[in-house]
């Protein structure tokens, strides 16, 4: 986990840079759904408000489990690491022949590159450690430069992040609450993943706006609210009163999510734990028939 954690600059930095495999993406104007397990789900949920903010087309994310696809989308893309979820798999194989599929693949060799209509391959950004960290993060550095962003500022806060020294503070906290708007709730949700995956924390994560509509009530001392990106006027003062940290920070929220995944891996350590192999997970979830 820590070495893959810390190549995310250079893996967002050639993310960037893949043309051809960003033109694989649904054009602009195009109606589609993005699904994903897990932290792939997180990444969807923000990869579909980058693109309905960005004026590019109606944009739906799903859990593959729980996807209403039978909609009239005129594409389908699914996000995974591994290839082999047998949610992602079941629901793609669905599709064939009715709904283009996009497949965002870590794996090269993985079962899913021949069942979708696309395969976008990301082996560079592959892992071995079952926490994820650089394949999500890559995924959607991707999908940004595909909807025309510049992520040169990202990857120079992303160095930054993966070099900076930890508050201590934050590697003993009690528990977590991460925040965000917009396309940074599902930075938000995978924040919180990553810590109760890497270091068995207790943490929860909202949108920014419904924290105060009942999860403030567990905010106190010794515990952290996280906010990626802007918070909502006011937020801060709140958290404040009740004697929690609000934390936030003015580098990008996808390098800030970078901080939070290093402060999961030093509570690991600090719990003596093994987040390259974490109890009751593995790398992929593959039910039986």
């Amino acid at each position: 986990m820590a070495a893959e954690l810390a190549s995310q600059p250079e893996t967002w930095a050639r993310a960037a840079g893949l043309r051809a495999e960003q033109a694989l993406l649904p054009a602009a104007g195009a109606r589609i759904a993005v699904v994903g397990c897990g932290t792939s789900w997180f990444m969807a949920q923000s990869y579909a408000a980058l693109r309905e903010r960005g004026g590019q087309g109606e944009t739906d994310a799903f859990a593959a489990s729980e996807a209403f696809v039978d909609r009239g989308y005129d594409a389908v893309v699914a996000l995974t690491r591994s290839g082999t979820t047998t949610e992602v798999l079941e629901l793609v194989e669905g599709l064939r022949g009715r709904v283009r599929t996009i497949g965002v693949i870590g794996d090269a060799d993985s079962p899913l590159v021949s069942l979708v209509d696309d395969a976008v391959l990301l082996p560079f950004a592959d892992e071995q450690s079952v926490v994820q960290t650089r394949f999500a993060t890559t995924a959607l550095a991707l999908v940004r430069a595909s909807l025309g962003e510049d992520l040169e500022g990202a990857i120079a806060d992303a160095s930054a992040a993966v070099s900076a020294e930890l508050d201590p503070a934050l590697v003993d906290a009690e528990q977590f609450s991460y925040l965000g708007r917009g396309w940074t709730v599902g930075l938000a949700h995978e924040a919180a993943l990553k810590m109760r995956e890497a270091s068995q924390s207790w943490t929860e994560s909202y949108p920014s706006m419904e924290y105060r509509h009942g999860p403030i009530a567990i905010a106190a001392p010794g515990r952290v609210t996280w906010q990626f990106g802007t918070a909502p006027e006011g937020l801060a003062a709140d958290v404040a009163a009740t004697g929690a940290r609000f934390e936030t920070s003015t580098l990008d929220p996808m390098a800030d999510l970078v901080r939070a995944q290093r402060v999961a891996l030093a509570r690991a350590r600090a719990k003596g734990l093994d987040p390259d192999s974490p109890r009751n997970l593995s790398r992929s979830v593959i039910l039986n028939p």
